[in-house]
């Protein structure tokens, strides 16, 4: 028996016919396949995206409830909250990244709790998850602490002589991406969340330089913000 809460979902073949319907509808007089295509094929995903977000946002609101954290009446009340929720929302339904909208839907979470960010604050923050990719997330958060990080992840501190050479050692699959990181560093110390540009990272330091914190107090701020309180 399907469940209420249950989400219907469009099988491969399901998409298939939809397009097929689209070819169809291209026809002059027949219709738009533009639109066959965008709420045949497309929505549904967006639909479950949706569904998974909003029930994920409403379980851990109800456990930090349930805890003592918060109050859910309180926060029908709280316009900074809604606020947040719904551009969270927004940026979450366009993004399939699990990383960033983990990020997303922990900013909501800790937009809720006591002691939030400004309002202001947390409208720039929710704007960087949004415009950023998985690489600025990650890169901060390595930079935030490396030997921590290396930690976290059960690896091993490499002997490395540049940020770049450390930042291979933590994801092989960046050899050869050089410039790539540089716009990546380049675009967080523009938003005021690296201490240094793309330049530093080729150059030459001692192992101490290398696993030195590079983040700023804003950097700091936007991870907390991002990361399960």
């Amino acid at each position: 028996m399907t469940k209420s809460t249950d989400v219907p979902t469009a099988t491969f073949a399901d998409r298939l016919h939809a397009l097929g319907r689209a070819s169809l509808a291209s026809i002059p007089g027949v219709g738009s396949a533009a639109e066959v295509l965008f709420t045949e094929f497309i929505t549904p995903s967006l639909e479950k995206r949706r569904f998974e977000w909003m029930n994920d946002i409403a379980d851990r609101l109800q456990k930090l409830e349930e805890r003592g954290d918060l109050n859910l009446e309180d926060l029908q009340n709280n316009e900074s909250f809604v606020t947040t929720l719904m551009q969270a929302g927004q940026a979450a339904i366009r993004d399939h990244q699990s990383e960033k909208r983990e990020a997303l839907r922990n900013a909501v979470v800790n937009a809720a709790l006591p002691h939030a960010p400004e309002e202001s604050l947390q409208q720039h923050f929710i704007n960087l998850i949004d415009t950023f990719t998985v690489w600025h997330l990650r890169l901060l958060d390595l930079f935030s602490d490396p030997q921590a990080w290396f930690q976290r992840n059960n690896a091993t501190l490499p002997s490395a002589s540049s940020l770049e050479q450390l930042i291979m050692a933590a994801w092989s699959e960046l050899q050869d991406h050089s410039d790539f990181l540089k716009v990546i560093v380049d675009e967080l110390a523009a938003k005021g969340l690296f201490s240094s540009n793309g330049e530093i990272l080729r150059t030459m330091m001692t192992p101490h330089g290398v696993l030195g914190k590079r983040t700023t107090e804003m950097g700091d701020s936007f991870l907390k913000f991002i990361k399960a309180p």
